[in-house]
């Protein structure tokens, strides 16, 4: 199917690795032009390599207020336009509510919530004037809470609730805005933690991938690539009547109405 986005242009954050990775790759394939935002240079001139299309390397942290308006400015100088924002940056801390820091909250909103919301509010003129979209990748933890997960789970929320705000205004303004709420990926993040359960219950990573699995009420864990499929679908004009939706992909995970 053609997706209709040969030509566009699109920031997505995050792309140095896992989903973001595969969201440049994705969109990429489907012939659009990349801003691929990340820290780490190094691993964002490597996903510049893999993409055929023409990619912008934005090596910037998104905590810091003033990153996001000079992606929008750099990306504007180079491709003229902004079509799409894919607001997938942003790792939480888990760990015991009582352990957890101001600091680790902070660090937590900082770049999940605050780089999205910065992002969207820089680049909503340009992507006005493109009739353009924004895809947030949150997770299913805003859903349901979870001892372990509370920052996540709050940031996640938070995000939830600024897509269908965004959404709201985007009705007036003729930017669609949707998000996707993945489960357990498997990135690097998912791999430390195989690991650590791995060692702890003495059983190789298939065995511990089978049963976190099994333990989380899904039959397995998703991939990098599926989440990309589906961003790139939300984003096309073949999903042109989308519009504040949140889309769980999760396995079934969440039974929650």
């Amino acid at each position: 199917m053609d997706l209709k986005l040969s030509g566009k242009v699109a920031i997505v954050t995050g792309a140095s690795r896992g989903i973001g990775r595969a969201i440049a790759q994705t969109l990429a394939a489907e012939g659009v032009k990349i801003v691929a935002v990340a820290r780490s240079e190094d691993q964002l001139d490597d996903v510049a390599k893999s993409i055929k299309t023409e990619c912008l390397v934005q090596a910037v942290d998104l905590r810091t207020p003033e990153s996001a308006a000079a992606v929008v400015d750099a990306t504007v100088a180079k491709f003229g336009a902004i079509d799409l924002v894919v607001n997938n940056a942003g790792a939480t801390k888990r760990g015991d509510f009582f352990e957890l820091t101001d600091a680790d909250w902070d660090d937590g909103f900082a770049l999940k919530f605050f780089g999205a919301m910065r992002l969207s509010r820089a680049a909503w003129k340009h992507l006005q004037a493109a009739r353009g979209s924004i895809v947030n990748i949150i997770g299913i933890g805003g859903r349901t809470g979870s001892a372990d997960f509370a920052i996540g789970g709050s940031v996640n929320a938070a995000c939830r609730l600024l897509t269908k705000a965004l959404a709201d205004r985007g009705v007036k303004d003729g930017v669609r805005v949707n998000a996707i709420n993945p489960g357990s990926i498997k990135t690097e993040r998912l791999d430390i933690r195989l690991k650590d359960f791995a060692e702890e219950h003495g059983i190789d990573l298939a065995k511990a991938e089978q049963q976190m699995a099994k333990a989380s009420g899904v039959s397995r864990f998703g991939e990098p690539s599926e989440i990309a499929a589906a961003v790139a679908f939300l984003a096309s004009p073949r999903c042109g009547f989308c519009h504040g939706a949140l889309l769980d992909i999760d396995g079934g995970q969440t039974r929650t109405l």
